[in-house]
């Protein structure tokens, strides 16, 4: 059996890299060897009041995520050069330009500086330029974007979801075409919260009004599952909580869901006319490309192994 050949791959916020500090990550559990010290081996030990994930974890898990995403660098940049990625469908990423955790760098540099002309798209939500957080804000989140952006022309379109101008409530896309070196200015009528100074990975796929996740949520007086996250606003001593502050002001749900999934739509119903015309040249999926995805790859089985592979000097608890 073969596998069918997608015509068209869609991204939220995909892990092609992780920040640098998850390499030293290791280093960070070598005390768990010693009992006294097992916490060690862990990130963080905190309550687990999150239905659908855990809040706790382990050191073990940078690790792995750190090498999963050396091995896919790897061969995303061996493939690159021995075949151009050429059989790759188009893929439509959306991103958040400030990320913690998912490194987006990794993902303008690493996967779409090697993706060909096959119409393919990259979203990225900038920080918002309306909040009054004046000194609070460290320069270097506003200018993130103007790092970030590749030298023009690209192969790929480039979308950028801001706000319309500096201090102003109105948001814009700015899209530069695939081949472009200028932008054109699209308005989306939406606005970024006041209180909402980024977008985060964890809060892409989930729209505002999500029963645990939301800024607004559905029947707030009285949640599902027993409490908001997203929105919860404390305010008191530090210490009275058994939860760390920084993880309540983390944005959970994302102001601009309504055009993630206009765009998804867009690109299921079209998948052929989704970011513009067709490359010439690129070609749909036939037999021949649907038989080149075999059931297996023994490379991305390699990959998998050598993320997966505990030594004896990773530390998992038991």
């Amino acid at each position: 059996p073969r596998l069918e050949r997608p015509a068209r791959i869609i991204l939220i916020s995909p892990m092609i890299g992780v920040t640098r500090y998850a390499r030293f990550a290791g280093l960070a559990a070598l005390p768990a060897l010693l009992p006294p010290f097992e916490k060690a081996a862990w990130l963080g030990i905190v309550p687990e009041f999150n239905p659908f994930k855990y809040n706790s974890f382990p050191v073990n898990g940078a690790r792995q995520s750190h090498r999963l995403t050396v091995a896919l660098q790897d061969q995303i940049a061996r493939v690159a050069r021995e075949r151009g990625l050429q059989d790759l469908p188009p893929v439509l990423t959306f991103q958040s330009v400030i990320d913690f955790t998912v490194s987006t760098p990794a993902i303008v540099r690493r996967l779409y500086a090697s993706l060909p002309d096959n119409g393919s798209e990259l979203v990225l939500f900038d920080v918002n330029r309306r909040a009054k957080l004046g000194p609070l804000i460290d320069p270097a989140s506003t200018q993130a974007l103007a790092r970030l952006l590749p030298a023009l022309p690209v192969s790929y379109r480039l979308t950028m979801i801001g706000n319309e101008a500096e201090g102003a409530d109105g948001v814009t896309a700015r899209v530069v075409d695939a081949g472009a070196t200028e932008e054109t200015k699209r308005p989306v009528a939406m606005t970024y919260p006041a209180q909402v100074f980024s977008l985060s990975h964890v809060a892409i796929p989930f729209p505002m009004d999500d029963e645990l996740y939301g800024i607004q949520p559905m029947d707030a007086g009285n949640p599902r599952f027993g409490v908001s996250l997203g929105a919860i606003a404390p305010r008191g001593e530090r210490g009275a909580l058994m939860v760390s502050l920084d993880s309540m002001f983390r944005i959970s749900s994302n102001p601009f869901f309504p055009y993630l999934l206009a765009r998804i739509d867009e690109v299921i119903a079209e998948p052929a006319r989704a970011s513009g015309a067709r490359p010439a040249g690129a070609r749909r999926a036939g037999p021949a490309a649907q038989a080149s995805f075999p059931d297996t790859d023994p490379e991305f089985d390699e990959m998998l192994r050598k993320a997966q592979d505990v030594e004896l000097d990773s530390v998992v608890m038991p």
